[in-house]
């Protein structure tokens, strides 16, 4: 509980300590840093920005919870030659969109983060999580459902299959989705019959979006749409819903720091990755502290340190046998990752390169539908 409430309560934070680096050292003194607010933030605010800010004098760090708008905002600021942020953390397939566009900078991970402690380059610690030139990757979670174990139906087993979810004959009650078409459409796909390994084929095209929408439309008057990573574990939380979609470092939190009668469920669960972009266009001063800031943030030790505050798998291969027990908690973190073979028995891989293409269409689809 204690993680939850140390940033949910302010859409802005600002920090500051003592250490080694200033502005006169040809470094802005201060940095917006942009991500998600709750449990995510929370985790980076102790595992990245106290430690660095503890070694830097005078430096400050404010945060602006607009992570989920970050495209959108970006391009704005642009627009208006106004870039007000200096670090954005975004999923990987809105990094793509936005190195695409011009409105990230391109980065080198062997000049720009830092090497494992065993010399291992950057470049190849990260491997594949290199999604995108623009992208420095922080972790690996998933966006997958909870649901209220006090109000499983009398003789029923827990749901545990991701079709449970469209089974309302089953499962009586209400669903919570998030209010946009990424893993919903995945999921009423593969609830309707399509092969994991065609989705994305079959997706691409009008009828297979149809299709998605046709499937979803069978549980429509019994879903609640959330925007916030906040909403479902509050839903769940206050009884207002059966199951619903969320990051799994939600459900941990629902879980495992508030107690609630809340079970999770795994199938299905969406892999996806969450870093850092900064922005094209700052000034030679802020653009040397984001990227001080994020070789920092993004070493070995840091990421492996965040995972003590939230069940996110770090990104970096060399931070993964650091993972180490919850700092509040004391419990071990490993079997709580997404990534832990118990739970990633069957996953569904998430297609960054399809969402960055076809995003903005299939969004504009879903709003009309969702407003029918």
């Amino acid at each position: 509980m204690k993680l939850t409430k140390t940033l949910m309560a302010t859409s802005a934070l600002t920090v500051a300590a003592a250490g080694a680096f200033a502005a006169g050292h040809g470094m802005s003194d201060s940095m917006t840093l942009v991500s998600w607010g709750g449990a995510y933030q929370s985790s980076q605010q102790k595992a990245y920005v106290e430690p660095y800010i503890a070694m830097n004098e005078g430096v400050s760090a404010t945060w602006d919870e607009s992570s989920a708008e970050a495209v959108a905002k970006l391009r704005a600021m642009n627009e208006a030659g106004n870039v007000t942020w200096d670090l954005v953390d975004v999923v990987a397939a809105d990094a793509i969109r936005l190195c695409d566009e011009g409105l990230a900078l391109e980065i080198d991970p062997d000049e720009d983060l830092a090497a494992a402690p065993d010399g291992t380059s950057a470049e190849d610690d990260f491997g594949d999580l290199l999604v995108s030139d623009c992208f420095i990757p922080q972790i690996v979670y998933s966006t997958t459902f909870g649901y209220r174990t006090d109000m499983v139906p009398a003789g029923m087993e827990a749901p545990s299959q991701i079709c449970d979810v469209f089974d309302l004959e089953k499962y009586p009650g209400k669903r919570a989705l998030e209010k946009r078409p990424i893993n919903n459409m995945e999921w009423a796909l593969l609830c309707d019959g399509v092969a994991k390994e065609d989705v994305y084929d079959v997706l691409e095209t009008e009828e297979g979006q149809d299709q998605a929408l046709a499937k979803l439309g069978t549980i429509k008057d019994s879903v609640i749409w959330w925007s916030a990573g906040a909403d479902t574990p509050q839903l769940l939380a206050d009884g207002e819903i059966f199951m619903g979609s969320t990051y799994n470092g939600r459900l941990f939190s629902v879980i495992e720091e508030q107690k609630q009668p809340v079970g999770m469920m795994w199938d299905a669960q969406v892999f996806d990755l969450d870093g850092w972009i900064i922005p094209a266009g700052l000034s030679d001063d802020r653009l040397a502290r984001a990227k001080d800031f994020v070789k920092f943030a993004t070493d070995t030790q840091r990421l492996a340190d965040q995972s003590k505050y939230i069940s996110y798998g770090p990104a970096r291969l060399s931070s993964a046998p650091l993972v180490g027990q919850h700092a509040d908690l004391g419990i071990e973190m490993a079997p709580h990752m997404p990534t832990d073979p118990e739970n990633a028995k069957n996953t569904f891989l998430y297609n960054y390169e399809f969402w960055a293409d076809y995003r903005d269409d299939i969004d504009a689809k879903f709003q009309a539908w969702l407003a029918q």
